[in-house]
């Protein structure tokens, strides 16, 4: 019997992200394939549409404007703040992202641009905001998922035995 993607179901997925120029951003080669609870929003909206309804097997192509990927760039200039002023345990790298609330009490992404001696820069973008993603999809499984994955709303792993992330 073969099981198609749809919502409470964990996809693994093998993949190579590319910029417009063709250029190589990310792939599964070496990032390992990824798992992700489909109908969840983990994965940008884009791909997680383009895959509704594969089989395990199934290989294609997809290019996502900003607006099914990470959005578009929201015209905010990265800001520099104090390292003190980052959460605990959290070791700022070019990169790394983290989460932090505002005044409304909300949690806001934040990447880090880079950092510099004790000032670090960070976005409120996302480093793909605003660019056009071109991916090479294989769906390499299909499997139901665990109770605590259901309960968490997110794959814990391909086999989904390797515990909270």
């Amino acid at each position: 019997m073969s099981q198609i993607v749809e919502n409470d179901q964990v996809v693994i997925v093998n993949y190579t992200l590319k910029n417009d120029n063709g250029e190589v951003m990310e792939s599964s080669d070496q990032a390992g394939p990824i798992a992700y609870l489909h109908g969840h929003n983990n994965i940008v909206p884009g791909l997680e549409k383009a895959l509704e309804g594969r089989s395990a097997g199934d290989t294609f192509s997809v290019s996502l404007p900003p607006a099914d990927a990470y959005g578009e760039h929201n015209g905010m200039e990265p800001q520099s703040v104090h390292r003190r002023e980052l959460p605990k345990n959290f070791t700022p790298r070019a990169g790394a992202s983290f989460a932090m609330r505002n005044s409304a009490g909300e949690a806001v992404p934040l990447f880090v641009v880079s950092v510099k001696g004790s000032r670090v820069q960070v976005d409120t973008n996302h480093p793909l905001a605003g660019k056009t993603l071109h991916f090479d999809i294989e769906v390499a499984g299909i499997r139901p998922p665990t109770g605590d994955e259901l309960k968490h709303g997110h794959a814990h792993g391909v086999t989904g035995a390797h515990g909270h992330h």
